[in-house]
């Protein structure tokens, strides 16, 4: 069974700024994004990014074009809504982790971002 001290050696091989927020949660910069948490959850590693809050507007139009990139365009992490946010979230048994399988998510929520952040700032300016 891999453990915190897994996860913290996972991060360092991967070479990015991270900070330890404490509870088993840590906070990942890395280029094109600085608010990437990755937290055990009992025999889960959940990854959480905010990509922007909601919109006051258009929201229906966001939110298809949320499940379009979700059906066509994503390979791990999927778009999601939480609270008055967009996030993109994946998990990843903890038990059998390995540093490609972290690696793995971490650059696929980085392509995301900067694939589809143009597309999706477009509906940040109806709020």
């Amino acid at each position: 069974m891999k453990t915190r001290e897994d996860i913290e050696s996972y991060l360092l091989k991967l070479g990015v700024t991270h900070e330890d927020m404490g509870n088993n949660v840590w906070r990942i910069k890395d280029d094109g994004f600085d608010n990437l948490l990755i937290s055990l959850a009992g025999p889960v590693v959940v990854f959480r990014l905010k990509v922007m809050d909601l919109p006051l507007r258009r929201r229906e139009a966001l939110f298809e074009t949320l499940l379009r990139l979700n059906a066509r365009e994503m390979v791990y992490a999927t778009f999601g809504v939480d609270g008055n946010a967009v996030v993109l979230t994946d998990s990843l048994p903890l038990e059998d982790l390995d540093f490609s399988e972290l690696q793995a998510v971490v650059d696929d929520m980085g392509m995301a971002i900067s694939k589809h952040y143009p597309a999706l700032s477009k509906f940040r300016a109806a709020a």
